[in-house]
């Protein structure tokens, strides 16, 4: 008798955990990594919209740039959207991970600003400029260098170009290496400072306005510095992934992007 009534008891709870699992709601969130500005704002307008398509995106804002890879990579994530494609493909070769871009967002012009000398023309020889620190920016800050004419950079350095890259130096320049978000904060102690395009914003510095020199939109770094929606390899055609592509790439976002940042922050998509 004891072992029928278990049997019973056995059969109803599987009966009930398999109807549970039957009438179980898909899960329609969507946990997303950015950068506080302007990636979590972008987001912010992608929200409101993604609502309207059924998922619900939370949004977990981050101050640097290593977690939110590793949190990717962990699972923690589904997706996260903060750097560029150099940055992704030289943190997955020194991390062993294996993150994929499925989307380029925005492109923010990495520019150079005033510290304790106002202008370029005033630059004065052994003058200090503070640029990042991590290899890609690195190089990306070097390149602008080199296009305003105050150094020289080897070409074979490419993308992970460095200090030690720099073949001509006439002006006996003193270049600092900083974490980014370091840079606006050391400009009163410098001459001049390369910082990225987010940094700059959550500084209240706008590259299409402040910056002395900037990458131009029609440049190559436009495009290989492009922001982009990164993922684990193998989530790229989750139907949760393709609508939170399509809600970034849509005309609202575009015209916050455009109205909001005025040029500091540039559309990259049609």
């Amino acid at each position: 008798m004891k072992k029928i009534i278990a049997g019973i008891i056995i059969s109803t709870l599987t009966l009930s955990l398999l109807i549970g699992c039957g009438a179980a709601k898909p899960n329609n969130k969507i946990v997303i990594g950015a950068s506080v500005t302007p990636h979590a704002e972008i987001l912010g307008v992608a929200k409101d919209v993604l609502k309207e398509k059924g998922y619900e995106l939370e949004i977990k804002e981050f101050t640097e740039y290593i977690q939110p890879n590793l949190t990717l990579e962990s699972k923690e994530l589904d997706a996260n959207y903060f750097q560029h494609q150099p940055y992704l493909d030289n943190f997955n070769e020194e991390n062993k991970t294996d993150l994929v871009s499925v989307a380029s967002i925005h492109y923010e012009p990495l520019g150079i600003y005033a510290g304790k000398t106002k202008t370029l023309e005033l630059i004065a020889d052994g003058a200090t400029i503070a640029v990042p620190n991590d290899t890609t920016n690195e190089a990306r800050a070097l390149l602008l260098l080199e296009t305003i004419g105050l150094i020289k950079v080897s070409p074979n350095a490419g993308l992970k170009a460095t200090i030690n890259d720099i073949t001509e130096n006439p002006r006996n320049i003193k270049i600092i290496e900083l974490e980014s978000a370091q840079l606006t904060r050391a400009l009163q102690d410098v001459d001049f400072a390369v910082i990225n395009g987010n940094n700059a914003l959550q500084a209240g510095l706008n590259a299409a306005t402040d910056a002395l020199a900037k990458e131009e939109q029609d440049s190559l770094a436009a495009t290989t510095f492009a922001n982009i929606l990164v993922v684990r390899r193998g989530d790229e055609n989750r139907e949760d992934i393709k609508a939170l592509i399509e809600v970034l790439k849509s005309e609202k976002v575009k015209a916050f992007i455009q109205e909001k940042y005025q040029g500091a922050v540039v559309a990259i998509f049609e």
